[in-house]
């Protein structure tokens, strides 16, 4: 084949050596979306259908809610899975669209980068949740007795 002549299409690119990335990639998107969904309709029952509904969603709901590490863990991974089921779906739209190599590696790094800083963040709000924080500006009488009892 020379240089101005294309290649048949689907013709298979000459795969390097290593682990295939693409196709655990592709298998995360599923197994992470299968869990996905099991997470947050969990949530949204929780959250929406028990006890109050929408209305009992307040600072007091979120609090009891991180204070038990079965909800902690819950919330956290339902975190991870979505921010990197959503981060490798932008990978592949990057992938897809972006000619340059250059700006692709450029994209795909800040993307990554990106989702590793909320990741952290998100994780460090769940474990280090504290609601007695700034307990002196607080007018929460049942807040007040909780955190004067600790």
């Amino acid at each position: 084949m020379t240089a101005d002549t294309l290649a048949a299409p689907r013709t298979p690119k000459p795969r390097k050596s290593g682990p295939n990335l693409e196709k655990w990639g592709w298998i995360y998107m599923r197994a992470s979306g299968v869990l996905l969904i099991v997470l947050i309709f969990g949530h949204l029952f929780v959250n929406l259908m028990v006890g109050e509904g929408i209305h009992g969603i307040d600072f007091a709901f979120v609090a009891g809610k991180f204070a038990t590490p079965f909800w902690q863990w819950w919330d956290v991974l339902m975190l991870w899975l979505a921010l990197i089921h959503g981060a490798n779906g932008m990978r592949t739209i990057v992938n897809d669209y972006v000619h340059g190599e250059r700006i692709r590696t450029v994209l795909v790094w800040a993307l990554w980068l990106a989702s590793g800083f909320l990741i952290l963040l998100g994780t460090l709000v769940v474990f280090t949740f504290d609601p007695c924080l700034g307990i002196e500006n607080s007018t929460t009488d049942w807040l007040i007795e909780m955190c004067a009892a600790q």
